[in-house]
C-alpha cells in the first residue's frame, strides 16, 4: 500500500486577520439598469462569469469578458456597462481592512492597471485558475444559510485572497489607518467642495459607510479638528473672502456660506476671527 504524508509546521493559519467579507452579490444585466459611478470606502473584487462590457473607473474604461478579474480600491468612483449582445454576469466581493498595490505591474503584460485619484484599478483574467469554483461554494453557503456559513465564507475569502497573492505583481495591504486616511481625505474634499450645504455627521457617515461617531474620531484623529469645526471653519475662511471682495449683505453672504441665520454667521465668525462680520469688512476696507 502506498502512503503519502504531507507534514505541515511554522503555519499561519490566517494572513488576512485585519479583513472581513462585508458582502457577495450577483449580477445579469437585463436591460433594466442605468450604469451610474459611484465609491465605497473598502475594497471590492469584481469578476465577470459570462459576458462583455466596459469596465468604467474614474471617466477611465477598459473591456471586461469571461473569467476577468477587477480589483477596485477604496473610494475609487466606477461602474460597469454592459454589451447587449453579449450581456455581462458577474459576482462582487465587498472586502473591509485591505486595499491592494501594484507597484510591479508595469513590469507584467498579464493584466491592464489604471491610476486614479485615489487608488490603481487592475484587471487581470483569472481562466487557469479555480475562483469561479470557491465564489460558487460561497455563493451555495450564502443560498442555504446552514450554520456557520459566514465563517466558510469568510474562509473562503482567505483562500481566494492567498491564491491570488501567487501573481507576483499584486501586494495586499492590511493598514486600516491608511484606508481610514484615504476615508478621511474624502470627506475633507466633500467638505471643501459643499461647504455651503446642509451638511450633518449622518450625512458624512452615509458618504463614507462608516458609523458616524466612529467616523467623527476618525477625522478629528485626521484633520485635528471634527468634522463639523472644520466645516465652520471652510465656511469662516470662504466668508473673509467674500467681505474683502464682494459687496453683498452680511445676510447675503450668511446664506451664501450655508448657515442658518445671520446671527449664527456672525457669532461664529466673532469667535473664529475676534471681529464681527461689519468690522472684519471695514477694517480691510480702510487698509485697501
Amino acid at each position: 500500500m502506498g502512503n503519502t504524508r504531507h507534514r505541515f509546521e511554522n503555519i499561519r493559519y490566517s494572513l488576512f486577520e485585519k479583513s472581513r467579507l462585508l458582502y457577495v452579490s450577483t449580477s445579469k444585466y437585463e436591460g433594466d439598469w442605468q450604469s451610474i459611478l459611484h465609491s465605497h470606502p473598502f475594497s471590492e473584487l469584481f469578476y465577470v462569469v459570462k459576458g462583455n462590457g466596459l469596465f468604467v473607473a474614474e471617466g477611465k474604461e477598459f473591456p471586461v469578458e469571461k473569467n476577468d478579474m477587477v480589483i477596485i480600491n477604496p473610494l475609487v468612483e466606477h461602474t460597469e456597462k454592459s454589451w447587449n449582445t453579449s450581456p455581462l454576469e458577474y459576482i462582487v466581493l465587498g472586502i473591509e481592512g485591505l486595499s491592494f498595490s501594484f507597484e510591479k505591474i508595469a513590469c507584467t503584460k498579464e493584466g491592464v492597471s489604471m491610476n486614479t485619484a485615489y487608488a490603481p484599478v487592475y484587471k487581470y483574467n483569472m481562466c487557469n485558475s479555480n475562483v469561479y469554483a470557491y465564489l460558487n461554494i460561497m455563493l451555495e453557503e450564502i443560498s442555504h444559510k446552514e450554520a456557520n456559513y459566514e465563517v466558510v465564507c469568510q474562509n473562503i475569502l482567505e483562500v481566494l485572497l492567498t491564491c491570488m497573492l501567487r501573481n507576483s505583481h499584486l501586494t495586499i495591504i492590511q493598514d486600516r489607518q491608511m484606508i481610514l486616511n484615504r476615508e478621511c481625505a474624502q470627506i475633507k474634499n466633500y467638505l471643501d467642495s459643499n461647504y455651503s450645504e446642509n451638511i450633518t455627521l449622518d450625512t458624512l457617515a452615509a458618504l463614507t459607510h462608516l458609523n458616524k461617531y466612529y467616523m467623527a474620531h476618525a477625522f478629528t484623529k485626521y484633520a485635528g479638528l471634527s468634522p463639523i469645526r472644520y466645516l465652520i471653519q471652510k465656511r469662516i475662511q470662504e466668508g473673509k473672502f467674500l467681505l474683502e471682495s464682494t459687496s453683498h449683505s452680511i445676510a447675503q453672504i450668511s446664506a451664501m456660506l450655508g448657515f442658518s441665520s445671520q446671527s449664527y454667521f456672525a457669532q461664529a465668525f466673532k469667535k473664529a476671527t475676534g471681529k464681527t462680520p461689519i468690522q472684519y469688512r471695514d477694517e480691510f476696507s480702510n487698509i485697501s
